[in-house]
Formats: C-alpha cells, structure tokens, sequence
C-alpha cells in the first residue's frame, strides 16, 4: 500500500511518476506539471521542477560572450599552462646544465635556442622553442611575472582559444623578426616577443572598447625605452611580437559580427601564413 499524503483526497488512487511508472505521487512539477515522485523534481525559484525541465531550460539559456564573441569565463586556464611550461623548462635546462644561473650551458639550450643559422639549416623549430627558454632565473621571473598580469586580464576577454592564437603568433612574429634582420650567429631566446604582443593586444581590445589607453601606451614605451637602452635584449623580437600582437588582436576584436568566428580564425591563420613565408624567404637567402 501507499500512504496518502496529507490532504489527499481519501478514495482517489495517486497518479505515477511520469520517470518511475512504479512509484505513486501527489506532487507535479510546476513547469510541465506532470506528476513528479520527490526523487525527480528540483527546487526552482518558484515550486520544483522537474530534472527534464530544469536541464531544458539551461540548455536554452544563453551564455554570456565578451566584446571578441568569446564565451566568458573567469578562470584563467591558458595563462597558468603557459606558465608552468616556462618554468618546466628552465628547470630542466637548469639541472641539465647544473646551475640556475647559467642554465644556457645545458645541451637542451643550444638545441632549442633561436641561432639564425640553425633555423636556415632546416631546423625550423628554434623559432618557437626559442620562446620557452630564458637566460638566468631573473629573465624568467620578469616575463613570467608580465604573462600573469596581462593574461589574467585578457584570458578572459579573447577566451583561451583566441588568447592562445594571439600568443603564439607573437612568440613567431618575435623569432621571424630576429631571423630577418637580427645577426645571424646570435642566440636569442625568451618570451619576451609573446608578452609584448599581449602588450600591443591590450592597447587594441582598449581601443575597441574606447577605453582610455594611457596606462597600456605607458607600460609599451617604458618597455621599448628599456629595450632601446640596456644591452644584451632582442629589441628585433620585441618590435616584431608587439606588431604582430597588435594585428592579430585587430583581426579578433574588429572581426564583423557576421561569420566572427571564421573570419577571427583567418585573421590567426592569414599572420602564421605571412611569418612562414618570409621565413622561408629569409632560408633561402642564407642558403
């Protein structure tokens, strides 16, 4: 048998759960208003509802997007991956070499490290690995330090996949810019290009957003400053990862709303295409 619930009416049978035929219930849900057993319904903000309605109805609700049609999300995922990549591999040159200090003596270094005449001898690859390496704990603690800051604001904004496109574009734009006009026999290594191309997307997605763009112009000329002035920094990957940064981003953020995505994602594709080509242009020069 089963007990009525108070109120019920004595005589009348209990209709069935519409999701467990088996079980009697005196209760429906407030949406569908099918009869619903305790199990299936959830507490909405008015009455219950059904597990079927309150799983339509967040299937219907529209997530909020940023200004690049990103769908917003406050957790920073990106940043933190790129991060600890940097930081996993200074530790491992600085084991490899036996020093923090002077890491750049380890084997894995010399590998991966932007040598111009390297890349024209077919490897290729030390214009992106060279931007994972750094020279010594305090050139990693600033970049690391610049990435956080910068992404932790425009992670969010771009969404990761845009963001991520925007970063490694200008970790390129940095290697190809050293490739072509810096010496041919000087290494060069550090995600200094990537950080300052997050320096020149900033200034863009303020633009866009007719934000005041003062502090992202003074933070961007106390760096070139710093770069013109101190000696031992690549200023070529610097120029080149800000530029291409700042383009790419205007691809993103002043895409059309018609068809945003393909033309965000021909904006990323169009600037690896141009970098690849003048590269091996620049290879066939050397050859």
């Amino acid at each position: 048998m089963t007990d009525l619930p108070p109120g019920a009416p004595i005589g009348h049978e209990l209709p069935t759960c519409a999701r467990h035929p088996d079980r009697a219930t005196g209760l429906r849900c407030t949406r569908c208003e099918r009869p619903m057993c305790p199990e299936c319904l959830r507490e909405a903000s008015v009455g219950y509802q059904c597990v079927d309605c309150v799983s339509s109805g967040q299937r219907s609700v529209r997530r909020p997007v940023t200004f690049t049609g990103a769908a917003y999300s406050p957790t920073i995922v990106a940043t933190y991956a790129l991060i600890a990549v940097n930081v996993a591999m200074f530790a491992l040159t600085a084991v490899l070499a036996g020093s923090v200090v002077d890491n750049q003596r380890s084997d894995l270094f010399a590998d991966l490290v932007l040598w111009p005449y390297g890349v024209a001898d077919g490897e290729w690859w030390r214009l992106v690995t060279s931007g994972f390496l750094h020279f010594g704990p305090a050139h990693i603690a600033l970049n690391m330090i610049a990435l956080y800051v910068l992404g932790r604001d425009l992670e969010p904004a771009f969404g990761k996949v845009r963001f991520l496109g925007v970063y490694f574009a200008s970790l390129l734009g940095g290697g190809v810019a050293v490739y072509l006009f810096g010496g041919v026999n000087t290494p060069v290594a550090g995600a200094s290009g990537a950080v300052y191309g997050l320096m020149g997307a900033l200034l863009v997605a303020l633009l866009r957003r007719r934000l005041n763009p003062g502090s992202a112009l003074g933070v961007i000329g106390l760096n070139l400053v710093i770069s013109f002035s101190l000696p031992g920094i690549s200023l070529l990957g610097h120029l080149g990862g800000l530029v291409v940064g700042a383009l790419v981003a205007a691809g993103i953020v002043y895409a059309p709303a018609a068809n945003r995505n393909a033309w965000q994602s021909g904006a990323v594709v169009a600037a690896f295409a141009l970098l690849v080509v003048l590269a091996v242009v620049r290879t066939g020069q050397l050859a």
